[in-house]
């Protein structure tokens, strides 16, 4: 969520910069509830300054009215009770008139948190400006495509061979983006997760986490899930509590700071997970639908860090460089790309793509994301730390990362290491995780 005082201040400059992301502000309708509710507050501040005037009033009439009761001045007596009777019902309008206006400045405190709840990030000022893919900008590549001398498969004819992939059974079973791997292609599934989660703990620093792969609606809306991409989340309701299947563990992961005060010293908190995804991708309009490649059921090993404001930018590239020695153990080449404006995910500030060489294709896939969210998600969390400088809670910066997705690199190690006789060799790295060997075919 984007800091509300600069939306209240400053609408003209937001909206500028958001429509470089394609967003649209309503600065009409944001500074039109912003009026009203300065309205409602001031009128409230000057009932209960009215109301306080008069309830010490209503206490001096009292005490005029009993005084000269004690005295047998009847006439007197009456005169301050009639007064003392139009102050109560005066005072009595007042708080009918407070109540209203509480409950109208609590509707109006929820149509403007809906409408900030679906406005993106800010992009960070490094970031190119474009609307789309073709203008992101590539960084750097690492290692050059195989040259092949006989005809490439891809990752489906070379699965299909000795039935160890099979989207067909997975059909049956629960529908089409779905699919069974079996035998020694399912080890190999199994092997790059653990050899991801294996670089990540012993040479990256990230702590393993494991965590639940269903969340609440809150978790949800900590990390920007919620209430914009609803649509593309899997939801469960069971004995009336509802529920959602994570898109990616860095819901869970990112979550674990919500509502919480980080001391300094245990930052930065680095994390990661190994999970099972879920995304319905109901705006992915039939995209990739052979294969692997888009899923409604995945998996990944996810990074998270929790950082310093100040550490976030270094922090972003250490997190990406990460990523990247998964892909060169595995000797798979690629590209990193800096996403532009029209690009990047809701929460991000700034993301980095790396994108994965597959023969089958001729081109370079996307197999991880990293993006730095700045204080976007952190606001939207309460999520804070104690700067030992001030001695105040300060909003973190959250960065994510896939570090990186199983099936993708799956994907990749099939089809770079494949051989003409449609046999695959196991990467080097790999061969400790398959129990020494070193082909499938």
């Amino acid at each position: 969520m984007l800091d509300p005082v600069l939306l209240r201040t400053r609408p003209e400059v937001v909206a500028e910069r958001l429509a470089l992301r394609g967003y649209v502000l309503d600065v009409a309708a944001l500074e039109a509830l912003e009026a009203e509710r300065k309205a409602v507050q001031v009128e409230t501040q000057d009932l209960q300054n009215v109301r306080n005037t008069q309830s010490k009033l209503i206490g001096q009439l009292s005490a005029s009215a009993n005084r000269f009761a004690a005295e047998e001045d009847y006439d007197q007596a009456n005169f301050y009770r009639e007064k003392f009777e139009s102050a109560k019902a005066e005072v009595s309008g007042i708080g009918d008139r407070l109540k209203a206006n509480e409950q109208r400045l609590a509707d109006i405190q929820q149509q403007l948190a809906a409408l900030t709840l679906v406005v993106p990030n800010l992009a960070d000022g490094s970031v190119p400006q474009g609307a789309d893919e073709a203008s992101n900008v590539e960084q750097h590549r690492w290692g050059t495509p195989r040259a092949f001398d006989f005809a490439v498969r891809d990752h489906v004819e070379l699965g299909a061979r000795n039935g160890w992939l099979d989207a067909e059974t997975a059909a049956k079973l629960s529908g089409a983006r779905f699919t069974v791997l079996r035998g020694p292609l399912a080890r190999l599934h199994r092997a790059l997760a653990q050899f991801m989660l294996d670089l990540h703990t012993a040479e990256h620093g990230y702590e393993e986490t494991s965590v639940p792969l269903i969340v609440n609606a809150e978790s949800m809306q900590g990390t920007g899930q919620l209430p914009k991409f609803e649509e593309d989340l899997f939801a469960t309701e069971v004995n009336g509590a509802h529920r959602y299947l994570i898109p990616t563990a860095e819901v869970p992961l990112t979550n674990i700071v919500r509502d919480r005060i980080v001391d300094a010293a245990q930052l930065p908190l680095r994390m990661t997970a190994h999970s099972l995804c879920f995304r319905a991708e109901a705006g992915s309009g039939g995209r990739d639908v052979r294969g692997m490649i888009r899923q409604h059921q995945f998996e990944k090993v996810e990074l998270v860090s929790i950082t310093r404001p100040a550490d976030s930018a270094d922090e972003h590239e250490r997190m990406t460089r990460s990523a990247e020695a998964v892909l060169e153990r595995l000797g798979l080449p690629y590209r990193r790309m800096l996403l532009c404006t029209g690009d990047m995910g809701f929460s991000a500030a700034k993301t980095f793509d790396l994108e994965v060489w597959l023969p089958s294709q001729g081109t370079y896939r996307e197999i991880s994301s990293c993006s730095n969210c700045t204080d976007f998600q952190a606001r939207r969390m309460l999520a804070r730390w104690r700067n030992p400088d001030t001695g105040k809670p300060e909003l973190v910066h959250t960065l994510n990362g896939s570090g990186v997705a199983v099936g993708r690199a799956l994907i990749a190690v099939m089809e770079n290491c494949q051989n003409a006789d449609g046999s695959i060799d196991v990467p080097e790295v790999l061969r400790p995780y398959m129990g020494g060997i070193t082909r499938l075919g």
